[in-house]
């Protein structure tokens, strides 16, 4: 008798303490599901969850990176603006073609303005139109790039046996002057010849062709210390 009560009164405590672990498990799994709503800012009650903050002021690579391209294409038309007038000044408008791009200010001279046809030497008469320029391009301290350019008109000669040799020749020889003559630092400049690869018009007219036989001096933005011509 003894044995069946005992064995009745374990089985009730077995069962009271089931149904107290059933009532402490249910309070937690209430509790967590409270703490994750408030997690996602969902309150009692509401059917949507809160709306975050505004992003508005944060920090944006992307944004701020046009920005900063968009203020130094300002100042690169300013300094292009002042450098045409000192150009018309000098007299020199329609020898030195002045454009600003996305590398750059571009001083745009003819072959025909430095250079004798089919040679590389820098003409006596041209040497003040480059100082000119060199002049312009040292007062500030961005990097300078030198690109020579011709037509599609083949060359063939023991000393420039294509229009490879021929532009590459110019735009050294335009570097040596502006390194010795009007004084600007070597490690500043660039010497690039492009033959008649990069175009700026047709060459299948004679104007065309005398456009694209030129060389660029090109102060090139601060940000892109090197670019390929356009």
């Amino acid at each position: 008798m003894n044995t069946y009560a005992d064995m009745v009164t374990l089985l009730l405590c077995f069962f009271v303490l089931l149904f107290a672990m059933s009532i402490l498990n249910a309070k937690k799994f209430q509790a967590a599901i409270s703490s994750l709503q408030g997690a996602f800012g969902i309150m009692p009650g509401a059917t949507q969850p809160v709306v975050p903050p505004s992003s508005e002021g944060l920090f944006d690579p992307q944004e701020l990176q046009a920005q900063l391209l968009a203020e130094e294409m300002a100042r690169m038309r300013a300094l292009g603006e002042s450098f045409r007038e000192e150009l018309e000044k000098a007299g020199l408008g329609d020898k030195v073609r002045l454009e600003v791009e996305e590398r750059g200010v571009v001083f745009r001279l003819a072959d025909t303005v430095l250079f004798d046809i089919g040679k590389a030497d820098i003409r006596p008469e041209a040497r003040s139109v480059l100082l000119t320029v060199g002049n312009l391009v040292k007062k500030v301290d961005n990097p300078i790039r030198v690109e020579g350019h011709t037509d599609n008109w083949p060359i063939s000669t023991d000393k420039f046996p294509s229009n490879w040799e021929l532009s590459t020749a110019r735009a050294t020889n335009v570097v040596r002057f502006l390194i010795e003559e009007a004084g600007i630092q070597p490690e500043r400049l660039q010497a690039a010849g492009y033959g008649e690869y990069h175009p700026i018009d047709s060459n299948d007219t004679p104007e065309g062709r005398q456009r694209n036989r030129r060389v660029d001096v090109i102060l090139m933005r601060p940000s892109l210390s090197a670019a390929e011509p356009h």
